[in-house]
């Protein structure tokens, strides 16, 4: 099931910690190895490492032996105003000498485009996704956003298009008002919450939309042994959430499943779910996540929890 898990590369831009040049690598080679093929990254993961690291990886592979995407809407300028010394109010450890500008015109989404070209090194992208216009403005995001996105496709530098989001709202909006290929949903559709399954899911099946599933752990409360302590969303775990957990673990465990690999592949039993996209810096983390995709589940697991009403 390899060719159905994506890495995301925010990791390897040093979030929420520094990573080594050698460490980034490493995952990365754990990932090719392991048969992962569809790489996503972004400006906005530490302020282009991200994008540098992962082109310099995936210039020595065959160009077309893999998917690789990036994303548009910040632009990565440098930074002429007051510095703090890093990026760690974004939650990057990276040197603050450049910011990020909103930018979703046209204009923007080209000029976007050429400078993660030039980041990467390499000479096309398979899917650009506009990066959250929820965060910056979705009316504008939308707007603008969607047709230059549009139009990079119809001239052909580019195969697929889409947005990349944390809001099922924006995400339906999205879908609705643009020409998408395909849409990133963040921490949306889980194994521990699925608002996106309403409205969202069916909409993109109807349209013919892709469906990434990404943060599929909710920021590491799935993979967490200890809810108590882990994180959602980026913070902390209410207290409902730690009991809804809790369930999910002893439900899976008398089936013998660890709730991280129930996690994983959860988001994949919706026929819109094309893809789960999982992203870390650790090589361990990245072996136990293809282990996870690897492993065989019962159905009667997932009946199990229809039945106690864990999942819908």
């Amino acid at each position: 099931m390899t060719d159905r898990l994506g890495f995301g590369a925010a990791s390897i831009g040093n979030l929420y910690r520094e990573v080594s040049d050698d460490d980034a690598r490493a995952v990365l080679e754990e990932a090719w190895d392991g048969g992962i093929r569809s790489y996503d990254t972004a400006p906005h993961y530490g302020l282009g490492l991200s994008e540098r690291r992962l082109g310099a990886f995936l210039r020595e592979k065959p160009r077309d032996a893999y998917r690789l995407s990036t994303k548009v809407g910040r632009l990565i300028v440098p930074n002429t105003g007051r510095r703090q010394g890093t990026d760690e109010a974004h939650g990057f450890v990276v040197r603050d000498d450049h910011v990020r500008q909103w930018d979703p015109s046209l204009a923007g989404v080209r000029r976007s485009l050429d400078a993660s070209l030039e980041r990467l090194g390499i000479d096309r992208v398979d899917t650009l996704f506009l990066h959250d216009p929820d965060v910056y403005g979705l009316d504008e995001g939308l707007r603008l956003g969607l047709p230059a996105l549009a139009r990079l496709r119809e001239a052909g530098l580019v195969d697929e298009i889409g947005v990349g989001v944390n809001s099922v709202e924006a995400a339906v909006r999205a879908v609705r008002e643009g020409d998408l290929d395909v849409v990133m949903i963040a921490g949306r559709y889980t194994l521990l919450e699925q608002p996106a399954a309403e409205e969202l899911l069916p909409l993109c099946r109807k349209r013919g939309v892709r469906v990434l599933a990404v943060a599929v752990f909710n920021s590491g409360l799935l993979a967490s042994d200890n809810p108590a302590t882990a994180h959602y969303n980026y913070g902390a775990v209410p207290s409902e959430l730690v009991e809804r957990t809790e369930r999910l673990r002893e439900v899976c465990a008398r089936f013998g499943v660890s709730l991280p690999t129930a996690a994983i592949q959860y988001p994949l039993l919706h026929p819109a779910v094309d893809q789960v996209v999982v992203g870390t810096a650790r090589t361990s983390s990245l072996r136990a996540n293809l282990q996870h995709m690897r492993t065989v589940i019962p159905g009667r697991l997932w009946e199990t929890l229809r039945e106690e009403g864990l999942i819908p």
